[in-house]
């Protein structure tokens, strides 16, 4: 079975995108220096999820057009308004605003400084 096991963020300016991820998240960064790469820690050792990587982007973005053609990945997080709002105060931007994923909970996608997107899902069995 093909598992997902690591996740990559291309970044134009690396060190802004880590200060992102770390405030809006709590995500911890690890830099490797000689290959000017970031192991990204999404949460503690024996709890559901997955770590990833940062690294600067390899090649500039088409203007105007997607900067990488990538899956989107979402975060669970406790408050979805609030994320949103420190999201904002971050220098993101909302890509699709919060909606009910019914059953499941309140989902909204947003661009990083740099435009990646990410989904943010708060759990809300009873969102309709």
């Amino acid at each position: 079975m093909g598992r997902l096991i690591h996740f990559e963020i291309h970044a134009t300016d690396p060190e802004a995108l880590v200060r992102y991820y770390s405030e809006l998240l709590g995500w911890e960064f690890d830099l490797q220096p000689q290959m000017e790469y970031w192991l990204i820690r999404t949460g503690p050792e024996g709890e559901p999820g997955i770590n990833g990587g940062l690294l600067r982007r390899p090649v500039p973005g088409p203007a105007g057009g997607p900067l990488l053609n990538a899956f989107v990945c979402t975060v669970e997080v406790d408050d979805l308004e609030v994320a949103l709002a420190r999201n904002a105060e971050l220098g993101g931007e909302v890509a699709l605003p919060r909606m009910a994923v019914t059953g499941l909970g309140w989902l909204a996608y947003v661009k990083d400084p740099d435009g990646n997107i990410l989904g943010l899902l708060q759990p809300e069995p009873s969102a309709a």
